[in-house]
């Protein structure tokens, strides 16, 4: 049986069945990374608009001064030091 096999493979030996699972491996390597690629491209300028959306500190106290939250003393005390 094995004789047999050795003889249809003939002088290539076992290196092949070694390269053809390499192969594999890469080639799906290269899917997941085009894959990864592709949707880093494509959500790359979602991520900007998104920080620049975000609310400052001199933003968010000054909602909480506008609700009442704090005082008028308080909101120039720290509208200050967010200043310095």
């Amino acid at each position: 049986m094995w004789g047999d096999m050795m003889a249809y493979m003939g002088s290539y030996g076992w290196g092949h069945m070694f390269f053809g699972g390499l192969m594999m491996v890469l080639f799906w390597g290269a899917v997941i990374a085009l894959a990864v690629l592709l949707v880093r491209g494509l959500t790359r300028g979602r991520g900007v608009l998104l920080s620049q959306q975000r609310p400052t500190a001199l933003d968010l106290l000054q909602e909480r001064y506008a609700r009442g939250e704090i005082d008028q003393r308080e909101y120039e005390q720290r509208r200050r030091d967010l200043q310095d």
